[in-house]
């Protein structure tokens, strides 16, 4: 069995912005494990905790589904990748500076899961907003469709790595 969490924050006031990229994510991969495009076999939580509490949420789900941290994937925004690129999922690495994942890593007590690296940042060079602003702010249109290009790779990713697996 495969975990599968997707930090962000909950409410409205924060469904369409960049740091939930992790909970579009999930209700992406959700609607493709309805429609048996996904494997059932694959648990998709979505965060209910806001972004920088994420540690006891994740955790409380690796003990529920004894989760082994090879089968524990977590996707997040991620301000190192640009828009458009990536993802990047890699085992035990993840951005420089995040904290939802950093209270999930005190959490579990390491970062040796799989971090699923959503890149978001389209900040233009000469007005550079600083990320923790900046992840909160909606997403416009040609922005959205760019995430959700990017969510499709990222279950055509992790399709291949289940396999591989």
């Amino acid at each position: 069995m495969k975990l599968i969490v997707g930090i962000g924050n909950p409410g409205l006031e924060y469904l369409d912005t960049w740091h939930n990229a992790g909970i579009v994510a999930i209700k992406k991969l959700k609607g493709l494990q309805d429609k048996g495009k996904f494997p059932k076999n694959v648990v998709l939580k979505e965060s209910d905790e806001f972004m920088n509490n994420s540690g006891e949420f994740v955790l409380n789900l690796v003990k529920k589904y004894n989760i082994n941290p090879q089968d524990l994937f977590v996707i997040h925004d991620d301000l190192d990748i640009k828009l458009g690129r990536g993802p990047k999922i890699q085992f035990g690495k993840g951005p420089k500076d995040h904290n939802g994942l950093k209270s999930i890593d005190e959490a579990l007590g390491s970062n040796q899961y799989w971090h699923v690296r959503v890149g978001v940042d389209n900040r233009p060079m000469d007005n550079r907003v600083m990320g923790e602003e900046y992840v909160l702010q909606s997403y416009n249109k040609e922005e959205k469709e760019m995430l959700n290009k990017t969510i499709e790779k990222i279950a055509k990713e992790l399709l291949k790595k289940f396999k591989s697996q």
